[in-house]
């Protein structure tokens, strides 16, 4: 190969590598920023047999009865579209609402999968929210459930949430959840 050909490959490569380089930085333009780590508490206002129920049934197993005694049978699924409260009076100031699908998955222990997004409705987050994807056993005072993500504020989030029931009323159909909540996002 002649050295003006040589020349001629060299300059073609190196335009192409500065041609890539640009490409690339073009599409490394955003930063996730500092970690952060937010602390939450807020309360779960669950109603299933109200006039406005929170929670709905919205498919069962063929020939499963749901009543007062058997509201989460093995193959239930619930929407959800429940207040989350700053107290627990159902009456505290609503700062955003639970949003998602509620499934009972377990055939020999009350258990349910919950995949939900807590939206905020009010105060710094307003606007945000965070996503559970996790196991959620239902009739255990003291529980945790996985964080996996966010939007807005709590983009990329990641954590736990510490549950305690407060208040369990099957035949009102009332539950209320204490939410104790540490998530990992970034600014």
């Amino acid at each position: 190969m002649n050295n003006k050909r040589r020349n001629t490959l060299t300059l073609l490569h190196l335009l192409l590598l500065f041609v890539l380089t640009q490409v690339s930085q073009g599409h490394a333009h955003y930063s996730l920023g500092k970690e952060k780590v937010t602390h939450l508490h807020f309360f779960y206002q669950e109603n299933l047999i109200s006039d406005h129920p929170s929670a709905v049934l919205a498919a069962k197993p063929k020939d499963t009865i749901v009543n007062a005694s058997n509201l989460a049978p093995f193959g239930a699924v619930y929407v959800l579209d429940t207040p989350l409260t700053e107290g627990q009076d159902p009456n505290s100031k609503v700062v955003g609402k639970v949003q998602g699908l509620s499934v009972s998955a377990g055939q020999d222990k009350s258990m349910v999968v919950f995949m939900v997004d807590f939206g905020f409705t009010s105060g710094e987050f307003n606007g945000s929210s965070i996503s559970a994807l996790s196991r959620n056993p239902i009739l255990e005072t003291d529980r945790e459930l996985a964080i996996v993500g966010g939007r807005g504020k709590f983009r990329m989030a990641r954590g736990f949430a510490n549950l305690h029931t407060n208040y369990i009323n099957a035949t009102s159909g009332v539950v209320i959840v204490e939410y104790n909540v540490t998530v990992f996002h970034y600014e």
